[in-house]
């Protein structure tokens, strides 16, 4: 190894440790999202699929729990490592491609500036494991297009068939690759070879365990996610949202030098010194067009493009090369990926703190705040009232309840019954119960239509700005444990 690779391998691995230190930290003192209290109820009973996602999160919860125990840091444990890892495969991927090992260490600098990264990465998300893996996927490729051995393709058929059991759009990887190599010389000489072929057989076996875990159990996840394919309205003023927030998610300094970036990198695909950015680029292309198309008809949650980070932070640090080296640009530069850096802590600083910098009613930490305390006060609640049980309307608010471990009851959410299968006991429901929710999502008319007797008990705040109705019901109208409640209280609470 030489004296620059030592160094190269030194800096990214200080680079990656420290910043994996610093998300530990957060980790462990930053309170559980509802989709992370969630999924922390998957991994109590693992299965090979769920309703809303493939299986990897829960997996990975489970084995971070078993090393940190049932706390914030525990669930998140495996996700930040994860994380530090693709930071270190970023900068990799970057030098296999042709890089030089100052620009390589760029881009994985500049993949944590990007806010998403720099404050997502603590959270444990299907996001964690399909970035994971869909690096690996790429990195894997890019060691056989730089003359590795051919067997780096069974790497890469393995890591492809992990992230898309992690989540769904990394299925658009496979399409992305096969386009890379029809674009590419090197390309379509290896479809002339067994490798790739290979490849494609490992990641379709692992992605059939989700589909006969679906066909076992109605489809379940295919019907949650890939409805949302099918358009309902032409409504093109997403796209302009989607494009205007990955701007800034991305950072607006590396968006402009990922365009530049992109032109550049199909400019110079035919010439052989040219850092090979086709490979990301051709990769991530389909799911972009699909972000794009679905933006047409619906909003893009703003962590879904995330996937494409990687390649873009990439695409930014190569297009550098040629910008302007005067000290002015390059403090312009720095400053630029610095403020990210700053803005990011800082969103963890006052997510950790609870320290609120605007009015309360909007507090952008709110849903995170007041768990612990609200659990126990419904508990006194609930043992005031006799009732044998606490329902609520959100799938959210069961899990952070369940996350407190200060509920002595069972719980059950009234509704959505298919997020649930067997693997929370189900309350004894003729005995009465207490339900909990935010007003907007629950009406005594609501509930009028599932129980036979509901009594209003008073409203109970969480975080002193978050205010939750509860209702003592009793004699349920239908087989709740089933089916839920017949009208589904009217909405599809998130």
């Amino acid at each position: 190894m030489s004296r620059d690779d030592a160094n190269f391998h030194r800096d990214v691995g200080l680079l990656a440790l420290g910043l994996t230190l610093l998300r530990l930290l957060a980790a462990g003192v930053i309170h559980l999202t509802e989709d992370e209290a969630y999924y922390r109820l998957w991994a109590m009973h693992l299965h090979l699929g769920y309703y809303d996602h493939p299986p990897m999160i829960a997996w990975w919860i489970r084995a971070g729990t078993a090393l940190a125990d049932d706390t914030a840091l525990g669930v998140r444990l495996v996700a930040v490592l994860a994380g530090g890892f693709a930071t270190w495969l970023v900068a990799d991927l970057a030098r296999l491609l042709g890089a030089k090992t100052s620009t390589a260490l760029r881009a994985a600098v500049w993949y944590n500036a990007t806010l998403t990264i720099g404050v997502g990465g603590i959270l444990a998300t299907p996001d964690a494991p399909a970035i994971l893996y869909s690096a690996l996927t790429l990195w894997s490729i890019a060691k056989v297009w730089a003359g590795g051995p051919s067997r780096w393709w069974l790497m890469a058929g393995l890591t492809a068939g992990l992230a898309s059991i992690s989540k769904y759009s990394a299925l658009f990887l496979g399409p992305g690759v096969f386009l890379w190599m029809c674009l590419t010389p090197w390309g379509r000489k290896a479809f002339a070879s067994r490798w790739p072929w290979l490849a494609l057989i490992v990641a379709e076996a692992i992605f059939a365990t989700n589909v006969l875990w679906n066909a076992q159990h109605g489809w379940l996840t295919f019907a949650k996610q890939f409805g949302r394919i099918t358009p309902h309205r032409f409504a093109p003023d997403h796209l302009a949202d989607l494009l205007v927030a990955q701007f800034f998610l991305l950072n607006p300094l590396i968006a402009v030098y990922a365009a530049k970036g992109v032109a550049q990198a199909w400019r110079g695909r035919h010439d052989p010194n040219a850092v090979h950015l086709l490979l990301p680029l051709a990769a991530g292309l389909p799911f972009a067009v699909y972000l794009m198309l679905h933006s047409l008809h619906d909003r893009v949650q703003a962590h879904w493009p995330v996937p494409l980070f990687a390649g873009l932070a990439i695409t930014a640090a190569v297009a550098v090369e040629r910008a302007s080296a005067a000290r002015t640009a390059r403090i312009l530069r720095g400053t630029a990926v610095g403020l990210s850096f700053a803005l990011s802590a800082t969103i963890l600083v006052l997510a950790a703190t609870g320290v609120t910098p605007v009015t309360s009613h909007r507090d952008p930490f709110a849903a995170l705040k007041g768990w612990p305390q609200f659990a126990r006060d419904i508990e006194v609640q609930r043992r005031a009232s006799g009732a044998a049980w606490v329902g609520t309307a959100s799938y959210g608010v069961l899990a952070q309840l369940s996350a407190t471990g200060a509920i002595g009851a069972p719980l059950f959410q009234v509704i959505e019954r298919a997020r649930y299968r067997d693997d929370i006991p189900n309350p004894d429901l003729s005995k009465p119960g207490l339900i909990i929710d935010l007003a907007r999502r629950l009406t005594i008319e609501d509930l009028q239509g599932c129980f036979g007797l509901v009594t209003p008990v008073g409203l109970i705040s969480r975080a002193g700005s978050q205010s939750y109705e509860a209702y003592r019901v009793a004699n349920p109208l239908s087989d709740l444990i089933g089916h839920g409640c017949p009208n589904d209280l009217g909405k599809t609470p998130r």
